[in-house]
């Protein structure tokens, strides 16, 4: 295992944040609203009303001839065949990045299909490509689920890295009785909380410093990558957060085992201790394996008050014999009970890499926390994960 400690203020980079099609585009909009800061907005869409409502510095209409402003009617290959129509617009709109995170749900049209050709243009433009893309609820069919399929083997061959977060994962972490649109809305706060968690370990100044080198060298070229986020307080918090950000009911049961590079960023309050960056790194190092290169940062946000945040990013896994999975029975996440939508056979490592986490949840006012996750937990507890 190798640490690499960062005490020094890189060069400033420069990012972009590119919400391709209506998921992209929707999550683009609440991480403005938000309040992201250092990072530029980029709207791609075939759509020229969702474009009207996009709070995106710059807002991009591909297809005007092929779509006429109307979408893509769910077809990929319009959306690819509209991005085609001109993609020097987006050259343009992406010179002079240093990392390109590109953000779609995919199964859709214009997601689906102009995506791919998103991130190969910014990987030929040398920015480090990093894409964050959701999967069809299983409610939404067959054929839509098999075009996300589709679509992300081709982003894949054009980014860095690559995050995919199941929808259907969030079925088990919210109420029976969620209206459908607020289903949509859910996924499109992971989406946000996904990127926030990567570009906040650039653009928040740090005790302990996490720059673009850190970054690239975890992400560049690393394939597949898996993300999770916790939040505790209390006795032993580093250790809780860090379990719960492992244990993240959208990692699918994937252990960290097996990563070349793994990113941490601890974030708390006036009194962030030794103890919380030791117990929290300890807990990673424990999960992800004696060959992973570590790289964490540490920042002091005095509204964390009592609360210490983790956010874990593992890339480079070698997935051939890396974990053995057995099939288990769904069971409850964090003691939330699972919809009867999610009632899927779940797998398992057949060797635990942590005990389960058991603490007292709370309820954080923090918007790095989705709103689905703080609006599940219960009264008197103290830790909470999201993502």
């Amino acid at each position: 295992m190798v640490f690499e400690y960062d005490f020094n203020d890189g060069a400033r980079s420069k990012m972009k944040v590119v919400g391709v099609g209506g998921a992209g585009g929707n999550a683009v909009n609440r991480m403005v609203q938000a309040g992201f800061t250092g990072v530029e907005f980029i709207s791609i869409n075939t759509d020229a009303q969702a474009l009207e409502n996009s709070h995106a510095d710059v807002k991009i209409q591909i297809g005007r001839k092929l779509t006429r402003g109307l979408g893509a009617g769910a077809d990929p290959e319009i959306g690819r065949k509209a991005f085609d129509e001109d993609p020097e617009a987006t050259r343009e709109a992406l010179a002079g990045a240093n990392i390109v995170f590109i953000t779609c749900g995919m199964g859709g049209g214009t997601g689906t299909g102009a995506s791919p050709m998103v991130a190969k243009i910014a990987k030929e433009m040398g920015a480090l490509t990093v894409g964050i893309v959701t999967k069809p609820f299983l409610f939404e069919g067959p054929r839509r689920i098999s075009q996300a399929d589709t679509g992300i083997r081709q982003i894949k061959e054009h980014v860095d890295t690559l995050i995919t977060i199941p929808n259907q994962r969030l079925l088990a972490v919210v109420q029976k009785q969620t209206l459908l649109t607020d289903s949509f809305m859910k996924a499109d706060e992971v989406l946000l909380a996904a990127t926030k968690g990567i570009s906040d370990l650039i653009t928040v100044p740090g005790l302990v410093n996490v720059d673009f080198a850190d970054v690239k060298t975890i992400m560049h070229n690393a394939g597949e990558a898996l993300m999770g986020t916790g939040v505790a307080s209390g006795e032993n918090r580093g250790e809780v957060a860090a379990k719960m950000a492992l244990h993240s009911p959208m990692l699918e049961d994937v252990s960290i085992e097996g990563a070349r590079g793994v990113l941490i960023n601890i974030t708390g309050g006036n009194d962030l201790t030794i103890d919380d960056i030791n117990l929290a790194n300890e807990t990673v190092f424990e999960a992800a394996g004696s060959q992973a290169n570590i790289i964490f940062g540490a920042v002091i946000d005095p509204a964390m008050n009592d609360r210490l945040f983790v956010t874990v990013i593992a890339a480079g896994f070698d997935r051939k014999g890396v974990i053995e999975f057995e099939a288990v029975e769904d069971k409850d996440l964090f003691g939330l009970p699972a919809s009867p939508m999610s009632k899927t056979r779940r797998i398992r490592p057949k060797r635990p890499i942590l005990e389960k986490v058991t603490s007292e949840d709370y309820i954080p006012e923090d918007f790095t926390v989705p709103a689905f996750m703080r609006n599940k937990l219960t009264e008197g507890n103290k830790a909470e994960a999201s993502l």
